[in-house]
């Protein structure tokens, strides 16, 4: 096996594939990176069992083969290699791989290829595909919204269903929920799945949003699969029902606030910086005629309260969260102005952009001595 590519494309290949090498000691050859060379490229694999990765770069092949390759080591050391040109070579009888580049020369024992369980592109229920900005708003407004409690395994991934032309997607941690729903040119069918919010993180880190390429999506009952670009990555699903989440949404009421998102964002921000020392992060916040009062209070620090204006219409409101299930879903709205649906001091607030009716936000409050 030999062949030569660029530096570039190696340490960017290795970048994503790496995000599913596994560390787990008792199944070694996880850990590896599966390269496979022939037809003018080389393929990189990575998985373990729950996420995988194939990526394809262009390369010069001299002589095809297979190797697994520490996948630690091998992305150090391509990363830190002198020059652009790296030169790989592979010897079957002394089971070492040779790394060259400019004047650096590097061996690297191999683990044995038969054992790596190799990715292979599958055939799901359903196929579609949309654009990358159009998925990644789709993930952004719902993935920070699932819980990290992995005892209760449906509340760690996004609940994601298909419906004709409409893809809803939808989590929750039972304190919140994040609801986001696009809907496509034309009618793809139906599913209903969940997926881990690691490979959404996954996803979104790996997908450029000054490149606009197109997602190809495939779905089963047990796997969903996302190819772009020279990107295939796949996943497991997370077995089980997701509640109907649309009980807890608030169909009435009482107060509408309209603000201004950056100007209430930075106030939250700022008067939170007291409460986040305390384990349960709590503010206040008081909605009367024309103004918004934030404020928070730890009796071991002390106290900050700021006043922003807004748009009142309706009765005057006292309420109390847990100022992360605030500040986050400000980091996701998109429009200038945001609405803010409430109505009583122990019902949950609605979040909403402003003018655009495909995301909702709920977050349950907090009760509060007074």
């Amino acid at each position: 096996m030999k062949f030569s590519c660029s530096k570039k494309d190696f340490t960017e290949a290795l970048q994503v594939v790496s995000k599913a090498a596994s560390n787990k000691q008792q199944m070694p050859i996880l850990s590896g990176i599966y390269l496979k060379a022939d037809n003018y490229s080389l393929e990189l694999q990575a998985t373990d069992y729950e996420l995988g990765f194939i990526v394809k770069i262009q390369a010069n092949v001299e002589s095809p083969g297979q190797i697994v390759l520490s996948g630690r080591f091998l992305q150090e050391v391509v990363r830190k290699l002198p020059t652009e040109q790296v030169i790989f070579s592979f010897d079957k009888e002394e089971n070492i791989a040779h790394i060259q580049s400019g004047q650096a020369n590097f061996t690297l024992l191999s683990m044995n290829a038969s054992e790596f369980p190799i990715i292979h592109h599958f055939e799901g229920d359903l196929e579609f595909a949309m654009e990358n900005d159009v998925l990644q708003d789709l993930v952004k407004k719902t993935v920070f919204s699932c819980s990290t409690d992995e005892t209760r395994p449906v509340f760690t991934g996004c609940y994601m269903e298909v419906d004709n032309d409409t893809i809803t997607m939808a989590a929750t941690n039972t304190h919140r929920l994040s609801v986001k729903s696009i809907t496509l040119d034309l009618p793809i069918g139906a599913i209903k799945i969940i997926i881990p919010a690691k490979s959404l993180n996954e996803l979104l880190h790996i997908m450029n949003p000054d490149n606009p390429t197109t997602v190809h999506i495939t779905c089963s009952h047990n796997r969903i699969s996302f190819s772009f670009d020279n990107i295939y990555m796949t996943s497991r699903l997370i077995e089980g029902a997701f509640p109907d989440y649309k009980k807890v949404i608030p169909n009435d009421f009482s107060t509408k606030v309209t603000v201004d998102t950056d100007l209430f964002s930075a106030a939250i921000d700022r008067v939170s910086l007291i409460s986040r020392s305390n384990e349960y992060n709590i503010i206040r916040l008081s909605f009367t005629q024309g103004q918004i009062h934030i404020s928070s209070n730890n009796p071991d620090i002390g106290k900050a309260e700021e006043t922003v204006p807004a748009s009142v219409e309706g009765p005057d409101v006292n309420i109390a969260f847990n100022a992360k299930y605030v500040t986050d879903v400000f980091k996701n709205i998109q429009t200038n102005e945001c609405v803010l649906y409430l109505q009583q001091s122990l019902r949950p607030m609605s979040v909403r952009e402003n003018n655009n009716d495909t995301f909702l936000y709920v977050v349950t409050p907090v009760r509060t001595a007074h």
